[in-house]
């Protein structure tokens, strides 16, 4: 058999197998992995390293508006290279609907935008404004493209859509075995926190951890999964930064509801102290939801191994430190008006190998998991996320035992700032692959740009997912009642 590459004398690590092996490559795909391969056009050493699945990050914020209608800093070259640097073939931002916007003006504006990627990209949608024609003819037009995922919000009021429009929301994604993603936090306790300490004049950055409290995320964790369940649809629960959220996640997962989750590393790197810096440093740590503690720390990791996330995402939102981001209200504007969010795209994976394999958190088999092949099967990418043959030779080359300071030059981003300044971290991705080309070796962008291809994915999969049939929906125990969501039954 002829390759064009063969990585030979690595360690071959899947979600269940560990073994030294080589990899054959022919045309961007995977078609052969054997203890010995001969020949290929390009022959890389691995001896020493690990051969990974490329990294898929889940969640991030490339070029994309915020409600407030600031653009974040990376677009969708740099946003690129950064996670590519950070041991990543492929990754899913967010194409945010604002209020009266189309779902098709939505998905032109960003396929533009994602023409300077330099790997492979899809969507998930952000519905703000669900119309009856965004339910009932757009939505379905972008699911048949193969975008089968979209977020909503339960706080913000220019993003929540209130639990009724939940559930409507809810019923068309089940339809058509799309995954609804939710940020959960009740919207009416975090602004009633915010006027008590608004009236109090509390209003440094710090104060940020406490307007948003743990009760507030808990609470919608779960009511949205009581709302998902209602309609037995497939729920994705983004950013979970509690221990009461993770538990109740946990509950539900084990009860069989449709459930999926993640957590973030800021939510294990990062407690509210972070915000209490001097003068308006601790706006570099504000996000949503907000830091927590060391005590939240440890049982989001509990929650890693014991498998209640199926990812570690970044949730990467690059707003700089200035006034084209975190401060576009101004130089010392009160923690609401001070834009929301992090960058982490090039770090995920080096936290997560350090913290989490080098530190006995988590087996190499579930780090390969929690970074790349949940988030495919999970989200519908079928050719990637594992090394097997068939599969897109998307591929990380990992050296565990480098080490490696947290430093901003080396996020190759477009941020002034990275929350894990100074840090030092052990294990490398040294080189990574998407679809058989090599996009970044040993500190330099092999990339061009644009090479990343669109992926349309598939429906969701939830074959071994029994779900939730709700009574009062069920013909044959509420007296006929043809009521169901879809086709008159909720099987």
């Amino acid at each position: 058999m002829e390759f064009d590459t063969v990585i030979h004398g690595g360690t071959v690590v899947t979600t269940s197998e560990k073994f030294e092996g080589d990899v054959g490559i022919r045309d961007g795909r995977i078609v052969a992995v054997a203890e010995k391969l001969a020949g290929g056009e390009r022959r890389i050493d691995a001896g020493g390293r690990l051969v990974l699945p490329g990294g898929i990050e889940g969640h991030a914020h490339i070029a994309q508006e915020s409600s407030s209608n600031v653009m974040t800093a990376d677009d969708y070259y740099s946003g690129s290279v950064s996670a590519a640097f950070g041991g990543n073939s492929s990754f899913i931002p967010f194409a945010g609907q604002h209020r009266g916007q189309s779902v098709d003006d939505v998905i032109r504006i960003y396929d533009e935008r994602s023409k300077r990627s330099v790997i492979d990209f899809s969507y998930h949608l952000i519905i703000s404004d669900p119309t009856e024609k965004v339910l009932t003819d757009e939505l379905p037009r972008a699911f048949a493209r193969g975008i089968t995922s979209f977020k909503v919000f339960m706080t913000y009021d220019l993003m929540n859509l209130g639990d009724g429009g939940m559930l409507d929301i809810l019923t068309v994604a089940r339809e058509h075995g799309a995954i609804t993603m939710v940020h959960a936090e009740n919207n009416d306790m975090v602004k009633w926190m915010n006027r008590r300490l608004a009236a109090a004049g509390l209003t440094a950055p710090k104060y940020h951890a406490v307007s948003r409290p743990e009760l507030a995320e808990e609470e919608a964790i779960n009511r949205a999964i009581q709302l998902a369940k209602l309609v037995d649809a497939p729920l994705f629960v983004v950013h979970v930064s509690t221990a009461g959220g993770a538990a109740i996640v946990q509950r539900e997962k084990l009860s069989g509801a449709r459930l999926f989750a993640e957590t973030c590393p800021q939510y294990l790197a990062l407690t509210r102290a972070d915000l209490d810096r001097e003068g308006m440093e601790g706006a570099k740590f504000i996000c949503s939801p907000p830091l927590r503690d060391h005590a939240t720390q440890d049982a989001l990791w509990h929650h890693i191994r014991r498998g209640t996330f199926e990812s570690v995402s970044s949730d990467h939102a690059p707003y700089r430190f200035d006034r084209t981001g975190k401060f576009v209200n101004g130089d010392t504007p009160p923690y609401p008006k001070i834009s929301n969010g992090m960058p982490g795209i090039a770090t995920r994976l080096p936290y997560l190998f350090s913290e989490g394999v080098v530190k006995g958190r988590i087996t190499l088999q579930q780090f390969v998991a929690l970074s790349s092949s949940n988030a495919a099967r999970v989200f519908g990418m079928t050719k990637k996320g594992a090394i097997a043959p068939g599969m897109d030779a998307d591929i990380a080359i990992w050296n565990p035992e480098a080490k490696r300071i947290v430093l901003l030059a080396d996020q190759h981003d477009n941020m002034d700032y990275t929350p894990l300044e100074g840090r030092e971290l052990t294990g490398i991705p040294e080189i990574v692959l998407n679809r058989g080309a090599v996009i970044v070796e040993h500190g330099a962008l092999k990339a061009r740009e644009g090479q990343g291809r669109f992926v349309a994915r598939a429906r969701a999969d939830m074959t071994a997912w029994p779900g939730y049939i709700a009574k009062e929906l069920d013909s044959t125990q509420n007296f006929g009642a043809d009521i169901a969501p879809i086709d008159g039954s909720i099987h």
